[in-house]
Parts: structure tokens; sequence; C-alpha cells
């Protein structure tokens, strides 16, 4: 005890005098201590001179982790550790070091010890570092240095938290990740997008999310199981991280949806071609089980600022697009618009139209009512298909009409995915196959008739008996009914679907594979199904003319690999001689288009068989010139500090038809402003009354379903400030009122 109290007993000065240098027993006992606490792995010591060289490291250190101590020693002790992998830029010594260089007390610091330093192979270590400073003369209970006394170094302990630590990252990894695709969950995509929004609101800068939903996820989800659902988002996770890269942050909200975000990106142009390519990305083939399974993927995109500031906002508007996307015929993207708020309500509303228009044809024996007061609705009409060395038709196409009385006309790629999601596809093909098949039994010639089939109704187990009894009830040659199918028919349980292609071909219809060439494994699909025809899709007529496009090769390729195969090829989308020309320079033999007719209604078919004319020459433009949309738009026109109102009366890619400005001459600049922030510089190309003809500086882009839209737009921040800096000098031309013309 006295010796004890010696210890802590201070001088005149109030300094505590150095305790008794312990005995030699003692200083055994301690170093024995130490030495099983080393072995023991519990921790291990180091210590540093003043300058922060290392001085002494424990030998069982040095042992567990590969170091070699003589090699160490004399180093600066922050050299053991690296930057710490979880957050890329920041050295984990950093706190460590301003520690040391303050000379105070150090607690459990986390640090990574530096690869090189350790054995080759060993894995990444963690240690938990604490230390004491070494002062000549100290306060009792201080860490700090005394005015006048001299720092020696720091001794210390550490301790191994390689194990903690990881296990520390993965629940945070856990929290943050989705586990099953190792993609962000929701909590970290929507922290990233607050940061990244919040980051780029001061300087206006553009952010764009994706939305993205799998069409036809949970058909694969039924039919094959959980586990080959799991499987398949799986690997959609990792086309998509393939697709993206490091341009964008990729997370999976739950179930089959997921989220992009890309910062810094508003061009619409390039938006437009990533969704594309994931799109026929993701519609690629998969291989789950020893089964094929065919999916699709709908995008929806807005962009911040121009279609909101906060996230709320932004979400709402991507999720509006996606709705549309998703509704307006699959396997598409779409960009938000004002136009989309309704989209909900107009979907309801054109189910119960549809249901409405199903139940005026769709009678017991799939005539329409004899006692309903109303015209039906639904019709077909059928499209020539034409020889192409003598323009003699061979054949038709049955296409489906849907012409609403206070609507007018509903395109099919619009209801018809409103029928596949209500269920309402399998009444409405089974009347279309059987209006079909009952129209062409009444044809004085045996032309085939070729009709569209949906994975739905070919999935359906009853289909084949469907086809049986519409031939069986109109004594039609089955040879003549050739059924139209595209590569979705190869989703899900391909037993399934080898039993329904044998039932068909044991009842002696002909099978074609429709919109040949845009999948990525349709040679499969050959070597497994007994196709009769391939025909070739209209998106490479379309380009096949372009010098800078392989379209017209890829054109060459499938009409020889049908010959090659046995089968006939058909190439549809034909609308001018240009495209004509190249398709026949590449062997095709049969063509179906605008060309050589509109799909007529069965009247005026009856009328010309039963007349002779069964040859129809081509009628059309000699060129084919990107397609200009009728409209009907008021738009403004800025000249210089003026704005005047103008109608849009046509429009495609690279020009357009305005209405409304007399004196505009020729080679004129004008800013168009086509609503929603999209200012388009044009150049007046023609210029006639009150007619002007534009052409766009930059061409205008895709908007995913149809529409064209401008790359960029103007934030609403610069319209307004343009909108307050307006002149209201005199107008340069007179603006005239412009009526619709009926």
């Amino acid at each position: 005890m006295k010796k004890l109290l010696r210890n802590w007993t201070t001088d005149r000065r109030g300094n505590r005098p150095q305790p008794d240098a312990p005995a030699p027993d003692e200083a055994a006992h301690r170093l024995a201590v130490f030495e099983d606490i080393e072995r023991g792995h519990a921790g291990w010591f180091w210590a540093t001179d003043a300058a922060g060289r290392l001085s002494y490291i424990s030998p069982a250190a040095c042992e567990r982790f590969g170091l070699s101590a003589d090699a160490l020693i004399g180093q600066p002790f922050t050299s053991l550790f690296e930057t710490d992998p979880e957050n890329p830029g920041e050295r984990s010594d950093r706190p460590l070091q301003f520690l040391l260089g303050a000379h105070v007390r150090i607690a459990d610091v986390t640090v990574r010890l530096m690869p090189d330093r350790c054995v080759p192979g060993t894995r990444p270590a963690w240690w938990a570092l604490s230390g004491q400073p070494k002062f000549d003369v100290t306060t009792p209970g201080s860490a700090r240095l005394e005015v006048g006394g001299a720092f020696h170094g720091y001794r210390g302990s550490a301790r191994d938290i390689t194990l903690e630590y990881e296990r520390r990252i993965e629940d945070s990894r856990l929290a943050e990740f989705d586990s099953l695709t190792g993609l962000a969950n929701r909590y970290r995509i929507t922290r990233r997008f607050d940061s990244m929004l919040a980051a780029f609101k001061g300087t206006l800068r553009p952010a764009t999310l994706m939305m993205l939903d799998l069409d036809r996820f949970k058909h694969v989800n039924d039919t094959l199981g959980h586990q080959a659902g799991d499987e398949l988002l799986r690997q959609v996770a990792q086309r998509l991280t393939r697709v993206v890269g490091i341009s964008g942050e990729i997370g999976r909200l739950g179930g089959d949806e997921f989220q992009i975000l890309l910062a810094d990106q508003e061009d619409r142009g390039k938006l437009g071609e990533l969704a594309d390519k994931i799109i026929a990305v993701i519609s690629q083939p998969y291989s789950i089980d020893d089964n094929h399974v065919v999916i699709g993927v709908s995008i929806g995109m807005a962009i911040a600022p121009f279609d909101g500031t906060d996230r709320e906002d932004i979400v709402r508007a991507a999720d509006l697009a996606l709705y549309a996307a998703k509704h307006g015929g699959r396997g598409q993207f779409r960009f938000y618009s004002s136009d989309l708020k309704d989209e909900k309500e107009e979907r309801r509303l054109l189910e119960e139209a549809l249901k409405d228009a199903l139940a005026l044809v769709a009678g017991p024996d799939g005539k329409p009512d004899p006692e309903s007061w109303e015209d039906p609705q639904l019709s077909m009409a059928y499209q020539p298909v034409v020889r192409t060395d003598d323009h003699t038709v061979v054949g038709f196409e049955a296409l489906m009409r849907w012409e609403h009385p206070q609507r007018g006309t509903i395109p099919p790629t619009v209801f018809i995915p409103v029928a596949e999601d209500t269920g309402m596809i399998l009444e409405l093909g089974a009347w279309a196959l059987r209006q079909a098949v009952r129209d062409a039994a009444q044809w004085p010639h045996p032309l085939r008739i070729a009709v569209n089939v949906s994975a739905v109704q070919f999935a359906h187990p009853d289909f084949p008996g469907i086809v049986a009894d519409a031939l069986d009830s109109t004594g039609l040659d089955p040879d003549r009914l050739e059924l139209e199918l595209t590569e979705s028919v190869f989703m899900g349980d391909s037993e399934v679907t080898d039993g329904a292609f044998k039932a068909l071909k044991a009842i002696g219809v002909r099978l074609a594979l429709d919109d040949f060439g845009t999948g990525y494994s349709s040679l499969s699909y050959l070597r497994a199904a007994p196709f009769d025809k391939l025909k070739v899709d209209r998106s490479f007529v379309e380009s096949c003319t372009l010098s800078d496009q392989n379209s017209a090769k890829i054109i060459a390729a499938i009409i020889g690999l049908a010959d090659a195969l046995g089968m006939e090829t058909t190439v549809e989308g034909v609308e001018a001689f240009d495209q004509r020309d190249v398709v026949c320079a590449k062997g095709a033999r049969f063509i179906q288009g605008f060309l050589y007719s509109p799909p007529l209604e069965q009247e005026v078919l009856l009328h010309r068989m039963a007349a002779g004319e069964l040859r129809i020459p081509p009628d059309g433009p000699q060129r084919h010139r990107p397609e200009r949309r009728s409209v009907y738009r008021r738009i403004g026109v800025i000249h210089e500090d003026h704005r005047y109102e103008a109608l849009l009366r046509n429009l495609s890619a690279t020009g357009a038809r305005i209405e409304g400005l007399v004196g505009v001459p020729v080679g004129t600049s004008l800013v168009l402003d086509l609503g929603a922030g999209q200012l388009a510089v044009v150049t007046v190309s023609r210029s006639e009354d009150a007619t002007i003809g534009v052409e766009f500086e930059i061409p205008l882009v895709s908007d995913g379903a149809g529409g064209l839209v401008t790359r960029y737009r103007a934030s609403p921040y610069a319209l307004a400030s343009a909108a307050r800096m307006a002149s209201t000098s005199t107008p340069q031309f007179l603006e005239v009122e412009v009526r619709r013309r009926a």
C-alpha cells in the first residue's frame, strides 16, 4: 500500500514522480502475460517513436498475417494501412493519421492492412487499434502533453476484427441491396435518387428515371414455378447490368419491377436508343430448367427538371409513362407527357368498350346477335399477298378492325394488349379465326387465308379444337389456313408448346413465323417447330434502301435461310417502288404492303374475285420517305423576338408543314415551340400563301409509341425567363386564322 501511495504522491512542484521500476520477477511476469496474450491471438502490441515510425510490433501478429518485422521497423506506422475499399478515394488511415498527429489517446480505430505487407493470397485483415501517447511528464487522468514535456511516441494494442467488420459490411449491403439479384433495393435507389436530385437542383442538371416492368413474367411464375421465376429475375438483372454498365444505377423494387437512375442525361434520342437496347436484350429467350422462356419489358421514362423537380413527381411521371407503354402494345418505351394524366381512366373505358364491342359479334356460333339493334364495331379486313413475278394474288392476311361509334378507328396495337391482359383475347381470337375461315370459304378461288394468333390463344389447351371446329363448320381445306405465330409462343412449358404444334400439324394447317429477324434465337425455333413460312419483319423493309443500314443484307439472309429449309418467305410492309426493287433483288417472291393494296373488306374481295381480278399491279411512290404524320395542333413560331401562333398540319422526323403565316421567305430561320419545353430550330424550305414547309436542324426522335419528340427540352426556368424577356416589337409576318378542314 505504501508503494502504491508513493506512486501517486506529487512533489512540491505538482509533478508526479515516475513509479519505481518493477522488480525483476514482476517484469518477467508482465512479459509472460504479454506473450500469452499474443500467442492466444487475443491481441497484439505496437509502438512508435516520436516521428510516427514503427518501433515495435508483436511477433505473433507478424506470424499470423505474414508481416515482416524487419522490413516494417522504422517505417511510418500508417504505411501499414490502405484505402478503404468501401469508400474509394478515401484512405482508411486518415482518421488515424490525424489522431496520431494530435498526440491524443485513440480507441478502436478501424484500419485495414495493406495487402502487399502480407503474405500473397492472404485475405484482407481489419484491425481495431487503441493506443496511448507517451510523454515525459503528464497530469493524472490526462492524455495531453503539459508545457515543456517531450513526446516519445505511442504504445498501443490491436485486435483482429476482420470477421466482425465483414459481417457489418454484409449487414449494410443486405440493407441496401436486393438479396436475389444483387441490385440496389428500393431503400438504396430512393436514397440515391434523393441525393442526386438535391445535388443537381442548384445547377439544374438533368437526371432521368427509367421504370421497367417485365411483360409475361407472371405467366412464367405460374407455369414453371417460383424457383424458375427467381432464376429468370437473376438473369434479367445480369442482362440489365451488361447493357447499362457504369452509366447508371439499377435497382429492383420488388417482384418484376426495376428502376434505372441516369445522371446528366436528357437526350431523348440517346435515352430512346438505350431503352430500345434494353427491350431487345431482355426479350432474348432464356434457358431455365431446360425450358425456353420468352418475356418482354416495358419502360417508362421521366426526366428532371422537365417532368418535375422532386422525387415523388418524377416517380409519378415515370409510372404514368410505364403504364402507357404497357397498355399501348408492350415491349415499348414511353416518355412522360402531360397528356398521360388520364391514361388509367382511359384504359378502364377502353376495356368496357371492347367488352361491349365483343358482345355484338361473338354469339354462341360466332355470328352477330340477330336481335341486336346496334351495328357490329369489330370486323375483318384482308390484305393481299402478291407474287412478285406476275403480281398475282396468292393469299390474304386477315386483320382485325375496330370502328368505335364515338372514338373512331382504334388500332389493334392499342386494343389487342388490353384483350390479352383481361383474358378477352381468347373469345376475341376465336371469333376472328371463325370469321376469317367463314369468309375464305366463300371465295370463288382457293386462296390461302393467314390469321394472327396471340401467344395467350396458342397456349390455351382448347386452341387446336377451336381451329378444327372452324374448319369443320365451313368445310375449308386445312391447307388453305395459315396461322401466323410470333416467338412469344415459345415461352413457358416446352412440352405444351410441342404438343400444340403436333396437334395443329395433325389437323393439316400451315404455320408461319411472323416478325422473323427481330429476335435473337429464331434459328432454334426453326429447328424445333414445323413452320412452313417466314415473314420478314417490316422494320427491315423500312430501312432497306438506306446505305448505312444492313437491313437489305438481313433480308437476303432470311430469304436464303428459308430457301435452304424449304420454306416460303413473305416480305411485309413494302410501300414504295425502291423498297420493292431492293427486296426483289434479294430474292423475295411474295410481297405484302400498301404498294399493292391496303386491307380490303370482304364485299370488295368477292366483287373483284367474281370479276376475275386476281392480279394487282403495284401502285405507289417511287421512293420511300420517312413517315409524315397528319396532325392538327396549335404551336408557337418564334422569329427573332416575336412569337406567332400557327397550326401544325403534318410532321416527320426531318420536317413539318405549318399553316397560318403569310410572307415568310424561303431560308428564314425559325424556332418552333412544340409545347412542354420542346423548342426546335427550323429553316423554311417552302413558302406558299399561308403555308410553309420547314426542315429541322436536329431531326426529331421517337417517343416509343409512334410519336415524335425533340431530343432536348428547355427547362421550365429557362422558359419562364424567356417569357419575361419577350419583346413587343412589330411582327414581320402576317398571322392569319386557319380553321380545321373537314
